[in-house]
């Protein structure tokens, strides 16, 4: 497979200033523990719902709601560091534990072992740094799940990747004009 045009690499600067990523977990965490605020989210039954929320020292924050069996797919987030943590229900994160290249690649083939789960319920979360690749699923087949995530910067843009056994394949990237 040939590597991206120089034209379409994503740039990512390394995050600098703002809240460090245990400050992220440390503002999901309370915000996941606001009964209020939980219960203000709209659930939808078939898709994701969320709110934008005010995330400390200028980071960007989210509250998302998670049907039965939806999930985010394999991404990064751009560069940014973040946090999450689960409010109702439970979710599951597949994470990979090496850093990939940001750019010159289409199709990366993964070495055995670099693979982590983790589940997280009631006010459990989890910290990353700005190479972190993982998805996000609620597994349940019939609970909903809420969640709190923030990032700093705020997301400049988020790749989106396909995965067939160890073959993990770039598909998009995404700049925050394309979610309006």
């Amino acid at each position: 497979m040939p590597a991206l045009p120089t034209s379409a690499r994503p740039r990512t600067a390394p995050p600098t200033g703002g809240p460090s990523a245990g400050e992220l977990l440390d503002f999901v965490r309370r915000t996941a523990a606001d009964p209020a605020l939980i219960a203000s989210l709209p659930l939808d039954p078939e898709g994701r719902t969320w709110l934008r929320l005010d995330g400390p020292d200028g980071s960007e924050a989210w509250l998302i709601g998670w049907p039965p069996g939806t999930g985010t797919g394999w991404h990064d987030h751009g560069g940014s560091r973040g946090a999450f943590a689960a409010a109702t229900g439970a979710l599951t994160e597949d994470s990979l534990t090496v850093q990939l290249p940001t750019e010159g690649w289409t199709v990366l083939h993964l070495a055995d072992g670099v693979d982590r789960t983790h589940v997280l319920t009631d006010g459990r979360g989890r910290a990353f740094g700005p190479h972190h690749v993982h998805q996000v699923r609620n597994a349940s087949p019939a609970t909903h799940a809420i969640s709190v995530h923030a990032y700093h910067p705020p997301l400049p843009l988020m790749r989106r990747y396909s995965r067939t056994g160890p073959l993990l394949r770039l598909e998009t990237v995404e700049r925050p004009e394309d979610w309006g």
